[in-house]
Order: C-alpha cells, then sequence, then structure tokens
C-alpha cells in the first residue's frame, strides 16, 4: 500500500540508511542526490585503499537502492541558485523531506592570508584524492614540506596518502601542527600504524622536549607519552624514501605569508599554554610568536553544514526545533527563527544535523534515529499527494539537468568493474561527471546493440 512519498535529500551513509527504515515502513521513497554516486563519505571519504569496506558498503546500498518503492535522482544539487531549491521540494507536496546532506561547507579561521595558493581544507583535498567531482580535476598540487592541522583521523588518512600513496613526487616532510600537546591525539593507534614508519623518532623526541615544562605545568607527566600514546617510539625506523612526519604541538596558526607567486610561504602562529579545564585541557595564547615554513597547509579541523543548500542556518550549523521539553525530538526538525516554530514534517539527519561526528556506523545510528522521530509525525498526519517520482523526473529534465537514475547508477558501476578488471585493480573510478555519463550511454547503447541483434 502506497502511503505517501517522503524525499530523502543525500545519497550518503546517513542518506542511504533513512531510505532503508523509511521505505521498509511502506512509504515511497525519492532520493535526491548532488553526486552522480551514491555513497557520499562512503564513496568519496574513506581512504582509497580501503577497498573491502568500500565494496562492502557498495553492496549494502545497492540493496538498498533496489527495493521497489525506492527512486533515485543523481546529479541535482539542491542549493539556492541549483536546479532546485527547497521551495520547488516543498511544493511538491511530499509526506516528509529529510535532509541528509551532509557537512559541505568549510570551516576557516579567518585569519590573514588563508586564501593563498596551497592552502586547502581537508575535506575537499580528500574528496580530491578520492576523484569525487569536480574536486578530482581542481589544483590540490602539494611542495616538499607540508603542514596538517589537526590531530585526528582525517589527519592520518591525508598524511598516509602525502607519503605513501600519493602519484609523484611525494614530500619531504609532513608536520603535523597541533594547538594542544601529544595527549590529546585524536587519532586510532591502528590508523596510525599505517605511517608510524615515517615518524622520525629523534625529531619527536626533540619536539616533546621543546614543550615539555609547558606539558608537565598542566600536571601531565612527559615521560608516559612512549608508553601511553607513541608506542612507536620503541620501536626504530627507517623512514622509508627518507621522507619524515613531525609534530609541532601547543602551536595555533594565526596567519599566513605568502611568496610572490602567491602561494603559502610562511605559516604565522602562535606558542600556547596548556591548562586544566575540567577534566580535559585547553590551549591558551601566549604572546610568542613564531614563522614556520611551509609550502602546502592542510586544515583538518572539521567542517561546517553548507548555508547555500538554503535550510535556517546559523554559526556553521542547520537550526534544529530548541524545544526544551522535547530534547530528543529537537534535535532532528528543522527550526524556522522568523516564525520560532518547527518546519513541519522537514527534518535532518547525519552530519547535517552535526557536522563532522562519527563515522558510517554513527550515520547509520543518528539516520534510523532520526527517521523514528519522522515515523511518528507521518502516523499522525493525514496523506498527502505527491507527484509520482517519474513526473518529478521529467519536470527535472526539463531544467536541462542530466539525471542519473538508479538504473543509470547500475550501469555505471558495471562500466567501473569493467574497466578495474581490465587493469588488474581492484577498483577504478572516473574523475569527471562526463565520463560516468559517456559510461552510462556507452552500456546503454552494447545493451540495445545485444537487444537488436538478439531479435
Amino acid at each position: 500500500m502506497d502511503r505517501g512519498t517522503v524525499l530523502v535529500v543525500g545519497a550518503g551513509p546517513a542518506g542511504l540508511y533513512a531510505t532503508r527504515k523509511i521505505a521498509s515502513a511502506g512509504y515511497q521513497v525519492l532520493i535526491i542526490n548532488r553526486d552522480i554516486k551514491p555513497g557520499g563519505l562512503a564513496e568519496y571519504g574513506i581512504y582509497p585503499e580501503k577497498h573491502h569496506m568500500k565494496q562492502g558498503l557498495r553492496k549494502q546500498f545497492t540493496k538498498f537502492l533496489e527495493m521497489p518503492n525506492v527512486a533515485y535522482l543523481g546529479h541535482v544539487p539542491v542549493r539556492e541558485g541549483g536546479p532546485l531549491v527547497i521551495g520547488e521540494l516543498r511544493q511538491w507536496n511530499p509526506a516528509a523531506i529529510v535532509f541528509a546532506v551532509g557537512a559541505q561547507g568549510t570551516k576557516k579561521l579567518g585569519m590573514p592570508g588563508e586564501d593563498a595558493k596551497g592552502v586547502y581544507s581537508a575535506k575537499d583535498f580528500v574528496f580530491y584524492y578520492n576523484q569525487l567531482p569536480p574536486f578530482a580535476s581542481q589544483d590540490f598540487s602539494t611542495g616538499r614540506r607540508v603542514a596538517i592541522v589537526g590531530m585526528g583521523n582525517v589527519m592520518v588518512d591525508i598524511a598516509r596518502w602525502l607519503l605513501i600513496d600519493m602519484p609523484g613526487q611525494k614530500p619531504d616532510e609532513v608536520v603535523v601542527v597541533a594547538r594542544r600537546g601529544p595527549f590529546e591525539v585524536k587519532f586510532d593507534e591502528k590508523e596510525f600504524d599505517h605511517i608510524q614508519m615515517f615518524l622520525d623518532r629523534n625529531g619527536f623526541q626533540d619536539e616533546v622536549r621543546r614543550v615539555e615544562e609547558r606539558i608537565r605545568a598542566c600536571g601531565q607527566d612527559i615521560s608516559k607519552v612512549p608508553e601511553k600514546i607513541f608506542p612507536w617510539l620503541n620501536e626504530p625506523a627507517t623512514p622509508p624514501g627518507g621522507r619524515k612526519l613531525n609534530f609541532r604541538f601547543l602551536t595555533s596558526p594565526i596567519g599566513i605569508a605568502p611568496d610572490a607567486s602567491g602561494r603559502i610561504a610562511k605559516l604565522r602562529a602562535v606558542e600556547n599554554l596548556l591548562v586544566p579545564e575540567g577534566d580535559t585541557t585547553k590551549a591558551k595564547a601566549t604572546d610568542q610568536i613564531t614563522d614556520l615554513e611551509f609550502d602546502t597547509l592542510i586544515f583538518a579541523i572539521g567542517d561546517l553544514a553548507d548555508p547555500s543548500v538554503g535550510l535556517p542556518y546559523s554559526k556553521g550549523a542547520y537550526l534544529t526545533n530548541p524545544d526544551p521539553t522535547e530534547p530528543d525530538r529537537a534535535a532532528y526538525e528543522v527550526f524556522d527563527p522568523q516564525t520560532a516554530r518547527a518546519l513541519e514534517g522537514q527534518y535532518v539527519v547525519g552530519w547535517a544535523r552535526k557536522a563532522s561526528e562519527g563515522l558510517v556506523g554513527k550515520a547509520r545510528y543518528d539516520a534510523e534515529h532520526g527517521v523514528d522521530h519522522v515515523l511518528k509525525y507521518l502516523d499522525a498526519v493525514e496523506k498527502k499527494t505527491c507527484p509520482a517520482p517519474q513526473e518529478i523526473s521529467r519536470e527535472v529534465a526539463r531544467k536541462g539537468v542530466r539525471l542519473a537514475t538508479k538504473e543509470d547508477i547500475a550501469l555505471l558501476a558495471r562500466a567501473e568493474e569493467a574497466r578495474a578488471r581490465a587493469a588488474n585493480r581492484p577498483a577504478f573510478k572516473y574523475s569527471t561527471d562526463d565520463e560516468m555519463l559517456a559510461a552510462i550511454d556507452e552500456q546503454k547503447a552494447a545493451i540495445g546493440n545485444i537487444s537488436t541483434s538478439a531479435a
């Protein structure tokens, strides 16, 4: 029984897990996705060499798309000035709209020079090496000395790419710039194992001695760093190819000085103290300024929601219902500050709700938990009449948008698998939208020729 149509905007893990649960409850789901391919960060954020993990997720998501009451429109950004805006989605009168658009905004520090060449956000850089259009075709060139600001798993992935898997000339040195100390690292030990052989043991010990007094002043036992945080220091290592990984602790960027070509030449930074704050610590800036020479800088400090989507927005996030009497429900409903009311039937899940929190498992939990509230809402309202997905598809196509349906996605997967087999590689990706659309057309033509021959 058709219980109505729910629009899901975004086809990353949160959007796809939300889709499965909504469709399983008997609703028609129409996914509208910015990219041609579904998967979001599962496709374009997980490290390229983690083929087994990516393939497992693709198989799951393919099953979700194969559900008979799920339709897919890829290559259709929903944003202000784009081919679709939120107002048009509402005019279709869907039963509900679930926004799972991720955190596509770029977090910046607002410091002088941050728009210099060679300065990138981690999200954009990861999209680049994971071959997400249009990032795959843009200039993300790196030099001989690269700084990465941040100490989480994203930093580890980027360092791994730079030091191991990046084609061509690799940097001589990658330096992790951290506003706090070694006890505040956020990466997982198993992830750092991939790059530990590049850790400059002597350089790291020199850096620990440089900040030792400030670390001890916070009550931390600096002698425990090798035992508790960096066990690799107890193992000898010779960095392959002479490439090195170093850390610069208790340092916060405050400005960038470009060279004559406009590319970053120096990072101006302030030295920090480390002070206790409850169960954790915080960095407190001193008046000591230092200039560090780098030709590339990558900020791995998290992401923001993208304001161009058109949802109510403040301080880097979409606004959700602040009703203090129902805090759980409040986390998912979109809130309009102009009317001081929740926007009926509109929800955010995953990183669209809380940017950069958790990975695929967290996205799944957040989406499915959010859908509980969506279904509760749908049970309490009258069924709405929304155009069929085919009719919506035709309406969008009349705007001049080349759509990708779930049938197209299956053909694209077939084409990429064939290219991988031919190259004897575990996976292959087209890196531009035009290449993907051409591959889909070639698959369709081949099927048409087979059908003609058979007839």
